[in-house]
């Protein structure tokens, strides 16, 4: 199962390969960056936010089927309009030498904003209200 959200990641992918080629403004709203921490990778455009965390200690409820299949618990995703939810990926957002969205800066695209506090990222949709939480110890889903 392929998700909206693998599918911008691959073209997150792209975008960073596509950089060293093309004009800044070819982008479009695609942002990635990491937390200060390194710790935190996140893509984010005007469709919703993705972020994974490595070497997570969080508590996960238990896994859902995609998970037999592909890495759960460490990627957070939100779309716009809908709740914030873990998902199932077979790739990472890790890339060497992304930007670092310091502690209090904030991203946005569209309704999607990411904010960098001491206390992990949090992502918003301000649409909705919905968002994620997340840091190597916690995550929180709204």
């Amino acid at each position: 199962m392929v998700t909206k959200f693998a599918a911008r990641a691959l073209v997150g992918a792209a975008t960073v390969a596509a950089t060293l080629a093309l004009p800044a403004t070819a982008h479009a709203d695609l942002q990635n960056f990491q937390s200060p921490s390194g710790h935190i990778f996140c893509i984010l455009d005007s469709n919703g936010a993705d972020c994974d965390v490595s070497e997570h200690t969080y508590q996960l409820p238990p896994p859902p089927e995609c998970a037999q299949s592909f890495a759960w618990g460490d990627r957070f995703t939100l779309e716009g309009g809908k709740p914030a939810a873990i998902s199932c990926h077979g790739d990472t957002l890790r890339v060497p030498g992304e930007p670092t969205l310091n502690y209090g800066q904030t991203r946005s695209a569209g309704t999607i904003s990411c904010q960098s506090q001491p206390s992990g990222m949090k992502c918003t949709d301000s649409s909705s209200g919905h968002y994620f939480r997340v840091s190597r110890d916690s995550f929180d889903l709204g």
